[in-house]
């Protein structure tokens, strides 16, 4: 089990949630913060610290159509080259060692909040 941020999320950007991560597993895009599936530990500090209620387990995605286009989402942040990117992030073992990314995916650049 992982966690998953949300279009609640979405040009909020409170991050309460990256403050209570023990493992720095938050990183920030520019519209939205996305959790790295790799490096969570299921603690659950995230979803309980966010004000916003934009974070939810990955089992619940799964069970709704539109959650699970965050979990797709959140995969492809990490998967997939960013745009202006030529690699992927990949794992990057903390978001204070790599720094706000400033770019989103094209699926949450594109999303209306």
């Amino acid at each position: 089990m992982a966690y998953v941020i949300g279009s609640d999320c979405i040009d909020v950007l409170d991050r309460s949630c990256i403050e209570v991560c023990p493992v720095d597993c938050i990183y920030i895009g520019d519209r939205r913060s996305y959790i790295n599936v790799n490096e969570c530990i299921d603690c659950g500090a995230c979803e309980v610290e966010c004000p916003v209620s934009a974070v939810f387990v990955d089992r619940k995605a799964r069970k709704d159509p539109e959650l699970g286009e965050f979990l797709a989402d959140s995969v492809a942040f990490f998967e997939l080259p960013l745009p202006g990117r030529d690699e992927a992030l990949g794992d990057p073992g903390g978001s204070q060692k790599l720094g706000p990314v400033g770019v989103d995916t094209q699926f949450t650049a594109d999303h209306s909040a």
